[in-house]
């Protein structure tokens, strides 16, 4: 089974930054696309960005556009969410997802195969 695994979460000031890291182990499978979401409280799971296997097409959410950067490592079977300029707003959990795809990267929820648990992300003011 495949399982990607979020750490770097934390408490932040605002303006402040942060990396997330996301660690897919489990069995030996072909290329994927790593997508970012988020889950504020009480809003619905959104997009954030996500990269595709090469690492040449990165995509972002219009909010976070300028501030974040994706990443990835293959040798490590690890992706990079780098926070800057961080508002209160991004306070959310942070979630990484692996898309099995050869050259794909999607922007929605149901193309992505395996998910992680999340990790909290906390801006203050």
């Amino acid at each position: 089974q495949v399982q990607p695994v979020e750490s770097g979460g934390g408490l932040v000031q605002a303006g402040g930054s942060l990396r997330l890291s996301c660690v897919v182990s489990g069995r030996t499978f072909g290329k994927y696309a790593v997508g970012w979401f988020r889950r504020a409280p009480g809003k619905v799971r959104e997009f954030v960005g996500t990269i595709n296997w090469s690492g040449a097409r990165t995509y972002y959410a219009d909010s976070v556009k300028g501030r974040f950067t994706i990443s990835r490592d293959n040798a490590k079977n690890t992706g990079y969410l780098q926070m800057n300029s961080l508002k209160p707003e991004d306070t959310a959990v942070y979630y990484c997802a692996v898309e099995e795809t050869d050259d794909g990267s999607s922007w929605y929820e149901e193309a992505y195969d395996y998910w992680g648990q999340g990790t909290q992300v906390t801006v203050s003011s």
